[in-house]
């Protein structure tokens, strides 16, 4: 069985996340704060650590000083070895191959050279946008038992599969059918973007597809260019997943995904032997006001209590006055809930001025919640004003 660096984890999180702003905004979409003290790319790196992979690479691309100050090298999951841990890659300009990628397909064009002189045989790709507990060690363990080319981390969804890769597998186990968001799927199998290729077969695949000198650009998402390439002309099997899986790439799942939180029914940030791992910055207990209410909620170091929050997730720093009512909300950290202010429904980001009115929805229903966005970012940088959104 391979070690060592024969396996290179190639995180991609350089997207911009259109479909996540205006949270998007000011920070890019693997720096988005989650469950008051983790950003969404702790998810993945935690995942990576606690299964033992050293060899990480993010591929950088917007906004990427903001998510450089999270990664902190690598030091949080230790992954700040002096040989082997966690490699920067951000775009560059130089050669023909270089620049900003254009889709996640041309951007593993971009990583081959390097993979190759490292001289990895299995990369292992993951998007840094998803909710899932997954021990890659045994993912890779069926890679290498049947001989995949490439091998894709699959699940059952409960919603509109037309947004993800569908993915069908005989009972084997091989997969003879992958259609990328497709427009009238029959099931609801579809791929995680939890990607395990040989490495020579992804160098196969690209050649094959990109034009004869070419940049790769040509290559599009993967999606719709290498894993069909790969499914018509390799060995390709899936790996089931069981257990809970969330794309929070919109306002509305990340919103669901926090209520799932509070429900007990999320990502289970608190499994034994398998830590959530973030960059955390110090911070006091939360105070909880003797005249204060809270219930079923979720409450950040940090933070002060003083009026009334019910099924709510409370990031650090935030304090709800005496007379404020929060209900069914999100707020991200930083913020002062004014006497008066009754928010239902609604985002908070960092440094939003939150008014003593009522704002939001009691069941505003899937596209309405209301966003609020501030003008400063997580560290206290200066922004250009938002208006609350309804989304």
């Amino acid at each position: 069985m391979p070690s060592g660096t024969d396996v290179v984890a190639l995180v991609l999180a350089g997207g911009r996340g259109s479909r996540l702003e205006p949270l998007t905004d000011a920070r890019p979409k693997p720096a988005v704060p989650f469950a008051g003290t983790y950003r969404l790319i702790d998810i993945t790196l935690s995942n990576l650590a606690n299964s033992g992979i050293r060899d990480v690479w993010v591929v950088e691309q917007y906004r990427a000083n903001i998510l450089n100050r999270h990664l902190a090298g690598g030091r949080p999951w230790d992954l700040d070895g002096t040989r082997r841990g966690l490699r920067i890659l951000p775009p560059v300009e130089g050669d023909l191959d270089d620049g900003f990628a254009k889709g996640n397909g041309h951007a593993l064009f971009q990583q081959l050279e390097a993979l190759e002189e490292h001289g990895s045989r299995t990369v292992i790709v993951l998007s840094a946008d998803h909710l899932y507990l997954l021990d890659l060690r045994q993912v890779l363990a069926q890679h290498w038992e049947r001989a995949s080319d490439l091998t894709i981390v699959t699940t059952v969804v409960d919603e509109d599969p037309s947004r993800y890769g569908a993915v069908k597998a005989d009972d084997a186990g091989r997969v003879v059918d992958y259609n990328y968001k497709p427009s009238d799927p029959d099931d609801r199998v579809v791929s995680t973007e939890v990607l395990v290729f040989e490495v020579s077969a992804l160098k196969g695949a690209v050649d094959a597809l990109r034009e004869p000198g070419s940049d790769g650009s040509d290559l599009g998402d993967y999606g719709e260019s290498i894993i069909p390439h790969l499914v018509e002309h390799a060995v390709v099997h899936e790996y089931r997943m069981d257990g809970y899986w969330r794309d929070v790439g919109t306002v509305d799942a990340y919103f669901r995904a926090h209520m799932e939180l509070i429900e007990g029914t999320g990502v289970e940030l608190n499994r034994p032997g398998w830590p959530i791992v973030s960059n955390l910055r110090a911070a006091p207990p939360a105070r909880i006001d003797t005249h204060a209410t809270v219930t079923d909620s979720l409450i950040s170091s940090g933070a002060t209590i003083l009026g009334e929050v019910h099924h709510s997730v409370i990031g650090p720093g935030v304090v709800v006055e005496r007379g404020a009512t929060v209900s069914r909300s999100v707020l991200i950290g930083d913020v002062v809930v004014p006497s008066g202010a009754q928010l239902a429904s609604v985002i908070a980001d960092h440094g939003v001025t939150i008014p003593a009115t009522a704002v939001g929805q009691t069941k505003p229903g899937p596209g309405n919640i209301t966003v609020l966005v501030g003008d400063t970012d997580d560290e206290g940088d200066s922004l250009s004003a938002a208006p609350p959104q309804h989304l």
